[in-house]
């Protein structure tokens, strides 16, 4: 029986795992840490002495292969977010809130009222967004949206920037558009606001280890690949170098390689994926009893301050920042003192700074999404026959996120499945 090496276990392996797994497959999964979910996991801080993320990550319910994936893994149940679609923003410079409501049918009826969309703006100022379908591989977002246009601060360039995790005048508008059709453009039934309820490890990692471990799927951690031998006629691989074994793989066994972009650069020398990557800042904030000052919101959008988007989670508040290049070369109390002013504001709270907090730099959060960087991404197969590839920083066609990572890791099962055949 043909064994499926997939090394590395972030969402994009197990997405894959999980595809091959549902359909009977031997799985033997790799992973260098002694955890699974790469960049989308919860741990315990001891500082704050919880569970926190150690990135916050907003999911919209027209997200297919995350509720699919979720699905399988028996943690459909595991999102929470509004009944109908609510974005709600405050504007920290003129301490505006708005919230903006896409209505639950197709045709987007909502951007011509007043009470659904972001105040100032008019109806004509959405459907520019329709400029994205011809988005060529060298446009940007501010080619497309202008950027001295309030609606560009007050909306589309906090969108972009949190899908792309690069600036606006850097991001490929073409990546917009998919994410934009499948959701909004779809109507408000599937662009629905979602968070894990109790963390992205209880969401996505831990029911898919579960799931593996009864399908009979090996998990080894603390195996970090630092090499590969390629056949004789250097079509197919032959051996894994771990740091823990060498694995010599069968006739019919094939391999996934779902690392980072850099990590395999340097093991796999056949491509050049991209190398430049933003950082994302997050910061945690623990107050000791739940905020109440607005209701039962639970994320919202900051615009005009350092934070960018607003979580709560019991106690907890939490904030991120993408394309955060500068702001992740300040120190961290610093960056700490600077998003409580933003949260302080935007909860109506009164309290100093809390004792409690803890911010979390992600250096290389995803690479940059730029009309360079995208002329770099992979293709899921490769030139060796037995090897395919899975991350988000593939060419999935969507951006770096989770709906990305989860679709890659599903071609790559059925790239293999293809083999098969």
């Amino acid at each position: 029986m043909a064994t499926i090496h997939i090394v590395g276990a972030g969402i994009a392996g197990l997405s894959a795992a999980v595809s091959l797994a549902h359909v009977g497959h031997r799985i033997f999964l790799y992973e260098s840490s002694t955890h699974a979910g790469g960049r989308c996991r919860s741990y315990h801080d001891t500082t704050l002495d919880c569970m926190i993320d150690n990135g916050n990550h907003l999911l919209l319910s027209g997200n297919t292969a995350v509720m699919d994936y979720l699905r399988i893994i028996g943690a459909e149940n595991s999102l929470v977010g509004p009944r109908e679609p609510a974005f709600h923003f405050f504007d920290v410079t003129t301490s505006e809130r708005w919230c903006v409501k896409p209505n639950l049918g197709r045709f987007p009826w909502w951007i011509f009222s007043n009470k659904h969309r972001v105040p100032g703006s008019n109806a004509i100022d959405y459907l520019k967004a329709i400029k994205l379908a011809k988005a060529t591989p060298d446009t940007l977002v501010t080619d497309v949206f202008d950027p001295h246009d309030s609606l560009f601060e007050r909306y589309w360039e906090p969108l972009a920037v949190s899908v792309l995790n690069t600036p606006a005048n850097e991001g490929a508008a073409q990546l917009l558009w998919p994410v934009l059709l499948e959701t909004f453009g779809r109507g408000g039934k599937y662009s629905r606001p979602m968070i894990a309820k109790k963390g992205l490890s209880d969401s996505f990692v831990d029911p898919a280890l579960t799931y593996l471990e009864n399908a009979g799927a090996k998990i080894r951690f603390g195996a970090r690949l630092r090499g590969i031998l390629k056949s004789q006629d250097g079509f197919t691989l032959s051996v894994l170098n771990f740091s823990d074994g060498i694995v010599e793989l069968g006739n019919n066994d094939s391999v996934i390689f779902a690392l980072p972009a850099p990590v395999l650069g340097d093991i796999f020398k056949d491509i050049s994926p991209p190398r430049l990557h933003y950082p994302i800042v997050n910061v945690h904030f623990r107050l000791g009893t739940p905020p109440t000052s607005i209701g039962t919101t639970k994320f919202m959008g900051i615009v005009g301050g350092t934070a960018e988007w607003l979580f709560i989670r019991g106690d907890v508040i939490s904030v991120t920042v993408s394309a955060a290049k500068e702001l992740a070369e300040k120190p961290a109390s610093e960056i700490s003192a600077l998003t409580w002013l933003d949260i302080s504001k935007a909860l109506k709270l009164n309290e100093s700074l809390p004792k409690l907090v803890r911010v979390v730099k992600e250096k290389r959060a995803t690479f940059a999404q730029t009309p360079q960087s995208l002329q770099l991404r992979a293709n899921t197969d490769t030139a060796i026959k037995n090897l395919k590839l899975a991350g988000d920083w593939t060419n999935t066609g969507l951006p770096a996120t989770i709906e990305g990572a989860i679709r890659s890791g599903k071609s790559a099962a059925k790239a293999v499945l293809r083999e098969f055949c």
